[in-house]
């Protein structure tokens, strides 16, 4: 039996939530430390899900010599996997039909199932790696990134199978290059996040909008920014230098002021284009996201509102996404497959 057009994008929407649900879980054990909860992968101290009774983890710190077996961040470790995993199962379901649709329907996207389950497999690849580097930044950074690029790609497809929607004002040239802009400044803003958290350098400036007392503190940049660094250093809370540390925090505070200048002019524009819902949402997405950044600063990074940070940076993501789709295919009758 081959699902329906409706069928099929009910899956996908809820593949979309369910990796949304996983990329604020991923979020949950980075800030708990827990990324190296378990030394190996995909199991963890060689069991299917993790020890827990003492003679389970006597044999664990046997087996894997030096490391204490933590049995609350193994546990937390796992619980993302799991998770994770599904998504892999829900990708290959889409591609998998896909291709059986693709018979009865022409307008079926083919690439895109294709396109999201390769990038799931490389972000499994990913995970792994974290683990095997022991969380090197520029590694667990590209983790979270793909796992952004994942739910991005689901959302595209899952709003490709709605039915066409009515025909909006057309927006002009300037709109879409600025909307376009927008989404590159973004996923830039997106990628120094993420450097700020895997460096540890959330906390390196403890109050706003300041920074140790000055708007532009004594930093070094020379180390902040190496990609690439030695492997089989555990790089669990850090090893780059206090001013180093600033750097990037900065560095990221500097991000959020250009994108926010860009955003509210994007806002803006759409307010100005008859894109009332886009323009709404765009500055309120953007203003949710800087007063959860703010708070993370002033309140030193409660686990809470640092999720919210990260499920706030990835929703501002698939709103962007969404007014680029429809400002590029604005005063169509037809804009469900752009």
């Amino acid at each position: 039996m081959t699902l329906s057009r409706k069928q099929y994008a009910t899956v996908a929407w809820f593949t979309v939530a369910w990796t949304f649900f996983v990329v604020l879980l991923g979020a949950w054990v980075r800030l708990h430390d827990a990324g190296l909860g378990c030394p190996d992968w995909p199991g963890c101290f060689g069991q299917v899900t993790w020890p827990n009774e003492a003679h389970e983890i006597s044999a664990a710190e046997q087996q894997f010599p030096g490391i204490v077996v933590e049995t609350d961040k193994a546990a937390k470790e796992m619980i993302h996997r799991y998770p994770a995993g599904i998504i892999l199962i829900l990708s290959l379901f889409l591609t998998w039909t896909a291709f059986k649709r693709k018979r009865d329907d022409p307008d079926q996207p083919l690439k895109l199932p294709i396109a999201i389950t390769i990038l799931v497999i490389i972000q499994a690849i990913f995970g792994m790696w974290t683990v095997i580097f022991k969380l090197m930044p520029i590694v667990v950074t590209m983790h979270l990134l793909g796992g952004f690029a994942s739910l991005t790609l689901l959302f595209i497809l899952a709003r490709r199978m709605r039915p066409s929607p009515p025909a909006v004002p057309r927006a002009g040239k300037a709109v879409k290059r600025v909307t376009l802009i927008a989404l590159v400044l973004l996923i830039g803003q997106i990628f120094l996040g993420g450097w700020t958290s895997t460096n540890y350098a959330a906390l390196a400036c403890a109050e706003f909008p300041t920074c140790q007392g000055e708007m532009w503190p004594h930093m070094d940049g020379t180390d902040a920014f190496t990609l690439v660094r030695e492997i089989g250093v555990d790089y669990e809370g850090g090893i780059l230098d206090f001013d180093a540390r600033v750097a990037i925090h900065m560095t990221h505070r500097v991000g959020a002021l250009v994108v926010s200048i860009w955003f509210v002019a994007l806002g803006l524009m759409l307010l100005w284009a008859r894109l009332i819902p886009y323009g709404l949402l765009i500055l309120a997405g953007l203003g949710v996201q800087l007063t959860l950044g703010i708070m993370n600063v002033l309140y030193s990074l409660p686990l809470h509102v640092a999720v919210a940070h990260n499920g706030g940076a990835a929703l501002l993501l698939l709103i962007t996404v969404a007014t680029l789709m429809r400002v590029w295919h604005s005063g169509r009758t037809h804009d469900s497959h752009p």
